[in-house]
């Protein structure tokens, strides 16, 4: 495995750990405590707070942010400007008008599974959790959490159809279970939830 690649313009906090083979780019930013896998790529302003967990072989496009206390594992992809927030209830000051400060208010990170990919634009609401290779839509709100293999679109994102392991989307077939066109494999879905492949 080859040494991590970070740009001279990219601001990498000391205390982040960086997996061989990892790429980050020109004034990405990578926060304090944060955990990024192997063979990662962190492309243009992309940002990652403090403590983040990133598994191996991840994108984050260009100008992506991914809020602390996210955890994204292997494979997932975020793509150009998506957010994964961590507000639930967002203020700049309290009740009282005083500016909130850390401890003044609970982060809750997003939860993106093996696999996962997040359309260009999208926006993750905090507390959500992506399944394991579903998709958001380019430009989709996802307010809810989506099941694996799930194709969300909209605002805010709805299910639209199901996707298999290469992203494509899934075709029923006669018998009711559910097929990928490219690779073959099939699923079986049960009250809203898909499983395989097998």
């Amino acid at each position: 495995m080859t040494e991590p690649r970070i740009a001279a313009t990219a601001d990498v906090d000391p205390s982040a750990k960086i997996g061989p083979g990892t790429q980050i780019w020109h004034l990405a930013q990578v926060r304090e405590q944060a955990v990024l896998g192997e063979e990662c790529v962190l492309g243009r302003g992309a940002y990652v707070g403090p403590g983040v967990r990133v598994g191996d072989r991840v994108k984050l496009q260009n100008y992506a942010l991914v809020y602390e206390p996210a955890v994204l594992e292997d494979g997932v992809f975020v793509g150009p400007a998506a957010v994964l927030t961590n507000d639930v209830y967002p203020r700049s000051t309290d009740a009282g008008g005083g500016l909130k400060r850390d401890g003044d208010w609970t982060a809750e990170g997003v939860v993106v599974r093996a696999g996962a990919s997040i359309g260009a634009r999208a926006v993750v609401v905090a507390g959500r959790t992506i399944g394991r290779h579903a998709l958001v839509a380019a430009g989709a709100v996802v307010t809810r959490d989506v099941p694996d293999f799930a194709l969300v679109a909209g605002v805010p994102a709805r299910r639209v159809g199901w996707v298999g392991r290469a992203g494509v989307t899934l075709r029923q077939d006669e018998g009711g279970g559910w097929r990928c066109p490219e690779t073959g494999e099939t699923y079986t879905e049960h009250d809203g939830r898909l499983s395989g492949p097998r």
